[in-house]
């Protein structure tokens, strides 16, 4: 069966369902995917982000629906055919003997060198340029067994790569790596999608990775496909992430796709005054010491604020693009007075915001300064 879609998707699903057997995990699944674009799937551990995929990669019989690969029911497609289209990186790793890393890239070409398995010329040079496209030339003759965990990552994107695919699946490629190898695996897929137009779908529980690289998000949790839309449509929702996850406490920052732990419940001991930023390593150390704390006076637009609000009992604002006012100048002094400490955490003031300087002034006088944090 042969559908009709726009020539920029390569891979739609319609009204799939997928699970073990004939029970549904996530059901009613319909998405579709273009040429030169990320999709990423988030939600909660043992939602189904796994079953999903290993279903669009055939390793999983849908319970119900349609997996389509250019149009083509996926299931009326040859093994072979599949390979040629779609790159596979799961989770679980190859079990080797003696393989080197050159190996494990070379069996990316199994769906073009036919029943023998012989490399030419052109396969080579495919899997030398894929090579050094992760950075592995220089190890292709180490035992795959013997490198790093980041380097066999690599390695099997380097595979995949060599399969040269239009489409990528990946199933949390960044699980277990450190900083530079995440970044350096997810600026490699970015570049395959730009400069080769490949599609590329993936699960994340990196949020942050998911924000900055997604085209479109596929969030499951609840037993179902709960929402789809771009990165800013599901990140910039505020609370959603909260809600699918089931965060009781903490919360997601929209702004920065970042993660905090949640205010320190009770009167607040220590005034921090901030703004531009100088604030938020104070106000995450006194969240980790577990000493609650108001701030001000923050301007609503300040890059800080979103932190502020998320971590301090109180805070007291300006309207943005407004210098602060004598009413929010008055609710801070009183409220600094109040907790007895005060933290200067601004050390530069313009126009906007010389009340501050004012405040730390007025702190100064009465002794309110703490130099304990």
């Amino acid at each position: 069966m042969r559908a009709e879609f726009p020539e920029s998707i390569v891979l739609n699903t319609k009204d799939l369902s997928v699970g073990y057997g004939n029970d549904p995990i996530v059901p009613d699944i319909s998405f579709s995917v273009n040429k030169g674009e990320i999709l990423v799937l988030i939600g909660p551990n043992g939602a189904g982000k796994s079953t999903v995929l290993k279903t669009l990669t055939n390793q999983l019989k849908a319970v119900a629906g349609t997996v389509f690969i250019e149009g083509k029911d996926m299931q009326e497609l040859k093994n072979s055919e599949i390979a040629a289209k779609m790159a596979v990186l799961m989770t679980e790793r190859p079990r080797t003997e003696r393989m080197t890393v050159e190996d494990i890239v070379s069996a990316g070409r199994y769906p073009y060198t036919g029943l023998m398995g012989i490399l030419d010329e052109n396969d080579r040079a495919v899997v030398e340029r894929s090579l050094e496209m992760v950075g592995m030339l220089q190890e292709k003759n180490k035992d795959f067994n013997a490198i790093s965990d980041g380097q066999k990552q690599l390695t099997m994107l380097a595979r995949a790569i060599a399969q040269e695919p239009d489409i990528m699946i990946l199933d949390e490629p960044t699980s277990f790596l450190d900083i530079r190898h995440k970044i350096k695996l997810l600026g490699i897929l970015k570049k395959l999608v730009f400069e080769k137009n490949m599609a590329v779908i993936m699960s994340l529980h990196e949020l942050e990775l998911a924000h900055k690289c997604a085209d479109h998000i596929l969030c499951i949790g609840n037993g179902r496909v709960d929402r789809y839309g771009t990165a800013e449509e599901i990140f910039d929702s505020n609370g959603y992430i909260e809600e699918l996850y089931g965060v009781e406490k903490g919360c997601f920052i929209p702004e920065y796709a970042s993660v905090e732990l949640g205010k320190t419940e009770g009167e607040p001991e220590v005034f921090v005054i901030g703004g531009g930023g100088s604030g938020i390593p104070v106000y995450r150390k006194l969240q980790r010491e577990g000493i609650p704390f108001a701030a001000g006076v923050i301007h609503e637009n300040d890059i800080e604020y979103p932190i502020a609000k998320a971590l301090a009992c109180k805070v007291v604002t300006e309207k943005a693009f407004m210098p602060i006012g004598d009413e929010s100048y008055e609710e801070a002094a009183k409220l600094m007075v109040q907790c007895k400490k005060v933290i200067p955490a601004v050390k530069q003031f313009a126009a906007m915001n010389e009340k501050n300087s004012e405040l730390i002034s007025e702190a100064e006088k009465r002794g309110l300064i703490w130099h304990g944090l």
